[in-house]
């Protein structure tokens, strides 16, 4: 058994790597999939649920994967409800949320919640740096503010934990214990390109700062040999667990 962060434990460290499946159909998704038997999670994204649909979540459970619906709901409490509830009969392990939807609106979402699905909210993605969120979003003061404020929200909503980038987790920890999840997109190998993020970190570190769970996406799913990349976060995983 490897265990991650005191109060999380992982049955097996294959759980806790999420590939992120932004690819454009169905089957190219599952060709990747085939070349990394090792992987037990997956994350579907705006991109292929908009074209694939329920089928493509169905066929990764019947793969006996765990999914993880990336849809970053955000609209009013009641839309919010009736998306959540729709979601929640897929049998996903995870489906998330905007925490900038506010209290009463997680609150809702987490009310239609069924089975052994987790609710999370996203506090300020990963591709935002602390002077895009001044100058462009125009959230004064600290970025790191920003994102604990929108994890105690979604705590205070019932939600499981929150998307957050790696280099907050050790905060939201001591802050929301050690219980609440962090799932952290912006996970890169040492020698990989950042590319579209800028809050970003590599597998070890991230585990070691108290990451949950570790999305990641081109470096995986791009790399010429998917299954060898897999192995090797695996291994960084386990030393730093």
């Amino acid at each position: 058994m490897s265990r991650g962060n005191p109060g999380v434990c992982f049955v097996i460290v294959e759980e806790r790597v999420i590939a992120a499946l932004d690819m454009k159909s169905a089957e190219e998704a599952l060709s990747f999939l085939d070349g990394v038997p090792r992987l037990r999670f997956a994350k579907v994204g705006m991109q292929l649920f908009y074209r694939e649909g329920l089928s493509l979540v169905r066929e990764l459970k019947d793969r006996d994967l765990r999914v993880f619906l990336d849809l970053k709901i955000h609209d009013i409490p009641n839309t919010a409800f009736g998306a959540v509830q729709s979601l929640s009969t897929l049998g996903c392990d995870i489906i998330n949320v905007h925490c900038a939807g506010g209290l009463e609106m997680m609150r809702r979402a987490r009310e239609a919640v069924t089975g052994d699905t987790k609710l999370i909210g996203v506090t300020i993605l990963t591709s935002l740096d602390e002077q895009a969120l001044h100058e462009e979003i125009g959230l004064a003061g600290d970025l790191q503010d920003h994102v604990l404020r929108y994890a105690s929200l979604a705590q205070k909503a019932g939600l499981h934990g929150v998307v957050c980038s790696p280099w907050e987790t050790a905060l939201l920890k001591q802050q929301m214990g050690v219980d609440f999840l962090t799932v952290t997109p912006g996970v890169r190998p040492r020698t990989d390109d950042a590319q579209d993020q800028k809050r970003i970190m590599t597998p070890g570190d991230a585990v070691r700062h108290g990451s949950d769970y570790l999305v990641i996406g081109r470096p995986l799913t791009q790399a010429a040999d998917p299954a060898e990349v897999l192995d090797g976060i695996l291994r960084e995983i386990e030393v730093n667990s």
